[in-house]
Order: C-alpha cells, then sequence, then structure tokens
C-alpha cells in the first residue's frame, strides 16, 4: 500500500515535468507565429493570410473539402516506395563495402561524389528519363536516402569484432551464413540508425520532387495554393507536412530505434 501510495504521488510531477516544456514551447511558437503575421506586419501584407488565427480554418476546410486525406495517402504511398528503393539497394552495397577493402577502396571516390550531390538536382533527368509521374518522385526519394543506409550499414560492418568472424570461420560458414548470422545482427543498431536517418531526409525531398508537374500530393497542393494566392491555405499545407514529419519521426523512433548499438550476436 505505501509503494502504491508513493507511486501515485509521484506520477503528476512527472508527467508535468515531461509535458510542461514541450507545450510552452509549441506555445511560445504559436505567439511569436501571430505576433509576426498580425502585429508586426502591415496592414495589406499577405503575411496576414498565414497568421494562426488564418490557417487553422484553412486546414479544416482542406480536410472537409476532401483534399488533404488524398494528397497524405499518396505523399506517403511515394515516400514508402522510396524508401524501400534505398534500403534494398543501400544494404547490400553497405555490406559489400564494409566486408571488402578493395571494394571500398575502388569505390570510395565515386561514393564520396555522388552523396554530395543534391538530390534534387538530379530532377530534370529524372523528369527528361521518366516522364511526368510518380517514377520520378520516388526516383528522387530514394537518391536522397539511399545514403545514410548505405554509409551506416558500412560503417556497422566495419565495427564488427573480428573475433566473431573468426569463430563463425572456424566452424567453416559459408559467406552467406557469415553474413546473416554474424554481421546483419550485429551491426542491427547501425541499420536502424541508418534507415531512420533516411525516412526523414526522404521526408525533406519528397515535398519539392512533388513540385515536378504531378497533380497529386502535399508538394502539389503546396504549388496549387499558392497560384491561386491563398496563403493561409500554403501555410496550412505547410503545418501538416511539419506534423505528419514529427509523427513520422515518433514512430521511426518507436520502431526501429536501436537497443543497443553493436549488440553482439548469440553464440549460443
Amino acid at each position: 500500500m505505501t509503494t502504491t501510495s508513493v507511486r501515485v504521488a509521484t506520477d503528476p510531477p512527472q508527467a508535468i515535468r515531461r509535458w510542461v516544456p514541450p507545450v510552452v514551447a509549441v506555445a511560445v511558437a504559436v505567439g511569436l507565429w501571430w505576433l509576426a503575421t498580425t502585429v508586426l506586419c502591415a496592414p495589406h501584407s499577405l503575411l496576414r493570410q498565414a497568421a494562426p488565427q488564418r490557417v487553422a480554418p484553412a486546414v479544416v476546410d482542406l480536410f472537409s473539402r476532401g483534399v488533404l486525406l488524398p494528397d497524405i495517402g499518396i505523399s506517403l504511398w511515394r515516400l514508402l516506395i522510396g524508401l524501400a528503393v534505398a534500403v534494398v539497394i543501400g544494404i547490400p552495397a553497405g555490406l559489400l563495402l564494409g566486408l571488402s577493402r578493395t571494394a571500398e577502396r575502388a569505390s570510395a571516390p565515386v561514393v564520396q561524389f555522388a552523396r554530395m550531390i543534391s538530390p534534387l538536382s538530379w530532377a530534370p533527368i529524372a523528369v527528361a528519363v521518366f516522364g511526368i509521374g510518380n517514377e520520378p518522385v520516388i526516383f528522387l526519394i530514394a537518391v536522397a536516402a539511399v545514403w545514410p543506409v548505405l554509409i551506416n550499414t558500412a560503417a556497422g560492418v566495419r565495427s564488427v569484432d573480428p573475433g566473431y568472424l573468426d569463430v563463425a570461420r572456424s566452424f567453416h560458414a559459408t559467406r552467406w551464413e557469415l553474413v546473416t548470422a554474424v554481421v546483419l545482427p550485429a551491426i542491427r543498431g547501425q541499420l536502424q540508425t541508418g534507415v531512420r536517418l533516411a525516412l526523414g531526409i526522404a521526408w525533406v525531398v519528397l515535398v519539392p520532387a512533388e513540385m515536378l508537374g504531378v497533380r497529386s500530393g502535399l508538394g502539389y497542393q503546396v504549388l496549387n495554393a499558392r497560384d491561386q494566392l491563398a496563403y493561409d491555405q500554403v501555410v496550412a499545407v505547410i503545418v501538416v507536412i511539419g506534423a505528419l514529419g514529427f509523427l513520422l519521426d515518433v514512430v521511426a523512433r518507436r520502431l526501429i530505434s536501436p537497443d543497443r548499438p553493436g549488440t553482439p550476436p548469440d553464440r549460443g
């Protein structure tokens, strides 16, 4: 009874300490937003359309007109396909570079050169090759997301304790068994970190990639609202993009964040 009473007495203060700081930070941010778009701007400025008291009804209106939900769905679908392509390419390539010093030295100049190119600079080539539609968007997402997966995978392989590999070789493990039974379990943390970083980068690239002539998605909605000079709707879509990005990161942290980086594989 005493332990239960102590827990009940201490839980509310812990909840307050956990939730009050972010709530206060959000309130301050909204207050500064209102100040900049209502008090400090000129009476006839377009910024007044971006005030929070105008944006909140715009979000509700977009949802009620059935505009946002289909665009959110198509954007998330493009994101998942592009991320899946990046994972399918990045993990095997990272394993190759991590396991083979020759492959790492040979590919280092190309990898370092290619990963420093802005993914959006590939947009004209993507449109020329794939045309207008989902394919160039997915291509740009994959190009942006593949590097965190590849680099984290290769770094994880290089950090595996050589003793584990020697033990596996002493049992005459094949190369496939070495990878699946030793390397992949040992680099689980780095793989999860790479996928989470790739998810964040892919979400950032998704919106400008959807401005390449497609007629659906959140990026398209930003351009559509801008062309109508409906800046309350522009900011409304931006708020939705930010909220979805926040939720995606929360889900990624819950589902794919590493427990203990570099956890040794089970030798039992």
